[in-house]
């Protein structure tokens, strides 16, 4: 397992999300071993191709053969009907820190286990 780079407010809102309880134990696993080893950076050097909040993703949904586009932002500006989903989603959580090319099988509580590969990421200017 490669380690997942994070801007240090990922990583804080990521550890918030642990501690609140809104994973299942599976994912909460996975999570915590994520973070131990994870990269922590500032967000001017995240490296482009990362997955984080305000980046826009393409990704190929393996268990549904579907490919999306989605906007991943923070809980709090999520608006489905736009296309911005909550980093927190199953789909945002999965693919948090991981680069392009990166294929991540995940156990979602809500479809069984996921397969997505990350096809594009683009950073939106703040």
């Amino acid at each position: 397992m490669s380690n997942i780079i994070l801007t240090t407010g990922t990583y804080d809102l990521i550890k918030d999300h642990l501690r609140r309880k809104r994973v299942s134990i599976q994912e909460e696993e996975i999570l915590t071993n994520e973070l131990r080893t994870a990269q922590q950076v500032l967000r001017r050097e995240l490296p482009a191709d990362v997955v984080c909040v305000n980046s826009v993703v393409t990704y190929k949904d393996h268990t549904a053969n579907t490919e999306k586009t989605v906007t991943f932002v923070g809980p709090n500006k999520s608006k489905p009907s736009k296309n911005k989903i909550s980093i927190l989603t199953d789909e945002g959580i999965a693919m948090l820190g991981y680069e392009v090319g990166k294929t991540i099988e995940w156990p979602s509580a809500k479809r069984g286990d996921i397969k997505l590969e990350i096809l594009k990421v683009e950073h939106l200017q703040k």
